[in-house]
């Protein structure tokens, strides 16, 4: 059995940083891959205070796409952009001015990792808020999606200048440098219990400890995706989701989340499939779908199928189906124009030099 493991510690460079987050990766780093992922090998990679947030979702994107366990280490701090009040995990060039554009959406974890099968995910968090998002989180938990299972804790702020060391994470560490991993509800309690002791009950802060559904009411339509794609029945995969769909369809209605999520799960499939058309018509009808239930063009799933759609259009080989598309991708981007700096103008060079040949 292997695994896959992703080591994430972002934080700001300078007066900003709340804790030493890439301090704990050399621990992290001499544990055996193998008892990091709670399997027999494992394929390990690193991000150690990373500077763009596309660096950390193309790294994301991968390790979900991988077919073994998964478990992705996180250590950082949590910050809130000023427009639309979201959990970002800052980036070495994050400023509290600047979170919407250089900081990780938190959001983004739940997207990224929805298509994984229940119980094949494992978050193990060690995060530190500043005193704004700390008390955002004590009314809106954080939300890393479902059918994982959550570990780890919220550190509350400390004082301005004092930098905090991620404790959590470290016993973690200490506690697999053993070369034992035991079940990972019981890992989180030993780690917990150490940094009560050194820390006190008070500097523990909110405890994160959601484990994944341990059966279901009936076979999960998102293992049998995941299986038919593996075995690469693509053409399968593609007809059980769309039946989801019509079935959300009818029962919540067009637009409705139930039915959305069954169109993103088509669109994700066709980029599986290598249907970067297919993938991006899906993800742009995505996006007009939530416009017109009136999300507005900030909202986080209305960018993110704007920026799929983008993303797909972009891989799209035959030169004459993505002049087709052209002009949709860029009236759309004109409305949504996402959080990257010249996504729209990049549509219209682009479709410019499509035109001219």
């Amino acid at each position: 059995m292997a695994g896959t493991v992703l080591l994430i510690a972002g934080a700001p460079v300078g007066r900003g940083r709340l804790v030493d987050a890439a301090g704990v990766l050399p621990v992290l780093s001499a544990v055996p891959p193998g008892v990091l992922a709670g399997a027999d090998s494992a394929h390990v990679v690193e991000l150690a205070d990373p500077l763009e947030p596309q660096a950390v979702l193309t790294r994301l994107r991968a390790a979900a796409a991988a077919p073994e366990a998964l478990t992705v280490f996180v250590v950082g701090q949590l910050q809130l952009d000023r427009k639309q009040r979201l959990p970002h995990l800052a980036l070495a060039r994050t400023t509290p001015a600047t979170a919407r554009y250089t900081a990780f959406p938190w959001h983004w974890f739940r997207e990224e990792l929805r298509l994984r099968p229940p119980g094949s995910t494992t978050l193990l968090l060690d995060l530190h808020a500043d005193a704004e998002c700390w008390h955002h989180l004590r009314a809106q938990p954080l939300d890393s999606g479902h059918g994982h299972a959550v570990y780890g804790r919220i550190a509350p702020p400390r004082g301005r200048r004092t930098v905090a060391q991620p404790s959590y994470m470290k016993a973690i560490a200490t506690l697999l440098r053993s070369g034992h991993r035991p079940p990972i509800g019981q890992l989180h309690q030993q780690a917990l219990a150490r940094i009560a002791d050194e820390d006190g009950a008070a500097g523990v802060g909110i405890v994160l400890g959601t484990s994944a559904p341990a059966g279901f009411a009936g076979p999960d339509p998102h293992t049998a995706l995941a299986d038919a794609v593996r075995a690469g029945r693509h053409g399968d995969a593609d007809a059980l989701a769309a039946r989801w769909e019509q079935t959300a369809v009818q029962t919540h209605g067009r637009g409705s989340d139930e039915a959305l999520h069954w169109s993103e799960v088509r669109a994700d499939l066709a980029m599986m499939a290598g249907d970067p058309e297919r993938s991006c018509r899906t993800w742009m009808a995505v996006a007009l779908a939530r416009l017109a239930v009136g999300q507005s063009p900030d909202t986080p799933a209305v960018e993110a199928a704007v920026d799929r759609a983008h993303h797909q259009w972009g891989r799209i080989g035959d030169r004459a189906r993505a002049r087709q598309l052209g002009p949709a991708l860029a009236e759309l981007r004109g409305q949504v124009p996402g959080r990257r700096a010249g996504a729209l103008d990049h549509v219209r060079r682009q479709l410019e030099q499509l035109q001219s040949t």
